[in-house]
């Protein structure tokens, strides 16, 4: 019912974005006399802030048309290169000679958790000078027809695994916050079944391996509500006309509400700021505004059973961290990984994965050699620095790029398969 009220008075307003919008470009239009003037300016600015908290943001786009390699300015071209239902993979492919020695090829995981992978876009520029970037583009629930089925952790790690298997040997990982979890689950798998094409590396960033450490407001909620709490009040059907019509899901705008009542005086005040730049013609503060607040307020539906099985799995029943998480009845059991290098990076000031949640997996994977373990903590950083901005340029990504370097595959022992005892459960 809440999504259908949320629906009504979306198309309710969309007269008043009409006038808005009209109002903002006469105030704008340089044959208007007002426009140069404080009182212009003003209505100017209240319309265009009036339009723009009243929208909805659609998906934004990668728009990484060149990197640098070798010093060299290069093409790139995206292309989907596997497809499944909920995710397409992408492939930023840099039009690079054939006679260069090929780069490795990263698997970059991005968190399904409401926002686009767009949210990565830094992560991706970043990673394109030194890599073959490749990343999960999720798709928006509400946009998939109930006859595709459902979607839950389960199909998540399958969808991991299943791009590993695309890729090929050679491949490393690098998830960032929530798919930390799937990414191990299916790692754990692969090298528990011997199979040859997992990964040489994976990176895991500011993500919630074990909640139970240092634990942040987001994890004191799950465990305090239950899953239950969960089920009753944030799970609700796509409403009429959208394609997933009828389909369970948790709703992008119930997540985006949740994402600034965390910080609603911080997100007040920027708006206030916005305003005041926009009214002073500063352009370039206006812009970056524009620019933070057209990804950051573009949302995702999740679907329901991908949704509660992840805070009931990973931060209601802590089941990875305690030894009882499974896949389709077969045991994740992370000291199965044995081949494949471990680097873990978390944010001094992140309020999302506490200090040492990400550095837990360290003390899954008891059977990776020292040799090829990382861990980083990054100083005066949040959970959005782990991945993103001048710090992890500078100071992160270095360290990735080096790591994946010293333990390329072909530098690494072979898997050995182990038996595994499968119960349904």
């Amino acid at each position: 019912m809440y999504y259908q009220i949320y629906e009504l008075n979306h198309a309710a307003l969309q007269p008043f974005r009409a006038l808005a919008d009209a109002t903002k470009l006469f105030y704008q239009n340089p044959l208007n006399p007002l426009s140069a003037t404080p009182v212009g300016r003003a209505v100017s600015a209240a319309a265009e802030v009036f339009e723009r908290t009243t929208r909805r943001y659609g998906k934004p786009a990668f728009d990484l048309p060149t990197t640098t390699v070798d010093g060299a300015e290069v093409g790139v071209e995206e292309r989907i290169v596997w497809s499944r239902p909920f995710c397409d993979l992408i492939h930023f492919r840099r039009d690079l000679p054939r006679a260069r020695r090929a780069d490795p090829k990263l698997l970059i995981v991005a968190p399904m958790s409401g926002h686009y992978a767009t949210l990565l876009r830094g992560t991706v520029e970043a990673m394109m000078p030194h890599a073959e970037v490749y990343i999960t583009d999720w798709t928006d629930a509400r946009m998939v027809p109930l006859s595709e089925g459902r979607f839950d952790l389960d199909d998540y790690v399958d969808y991991i695994i299943g791009m590993f298997h695309h890729l090929g040997p050679d491949t490393h990982v690098m998830a960032v916050c929530q798919p930390s979890v799937p990414v191990l689950s299916a790692v754990s798998l692969m090298e528990a079944r011997g199979d040859p094409l997992s990964p040489a590396s994976m990176t895991l960033m500011g993500g919630p391996i074990d909640t139970r450490r240092n634990p942040t407001a987001v994890n004191l909620l799950a465990e305090k509500k239950g899953i239950e709490w969960f089920r009753d009040n944030v799970i609700m059907p796509v409403p009429f006309p959208n394609p997933g019509f009828m389909r369970e899901v948790y709703p992008g705008f119930l997540q985006l509400s949740g994402f600034m009542s965390m910080n609603l005086d911080r997100h007040l005040i920027a708006h206030k700021d916005f305003f005041m730049h926009l009214v002073k013609n500063d352009g370039d503060s206006a812009e970056k505004h524009r620019e933070f607040y057209d990804e950051y307020l573009a949302v995702m539906d999740l679907t329901a059973e991908f949704y509660l099985q992840t805070v009931e799995t990973v931060f209601v029943r802590h089941d990875l961290p305690k030894g009882q998480m499974k896949h389709r009845g077969e045991p994740v059991d992370p000291s199965a990984v044995r081949t494949v290098a471990l680097l873990t990076v978390e944010g001094e000031n992140d309020d999302i994965s506490g200090v040492g949640q990400t550095q837990a997996t360290h003390d899954l994977c008891v059977n990776i050699p020292d040799s090829m373990r990382g861990h980083h903590l990054q100083s005066r950083v949040g959970h959005y620095g782990v991945f993103n901005g001048s710090r992890f340029r500078a100071e992160i990504v270095p360290r990735i790029v080096d790591f994946m370097a010293t333990h390329a595959a072909k530098t690494r022992p072979a898997a050995k398969p182990r038996l595994v005892s499968v119960k349904n459960s």
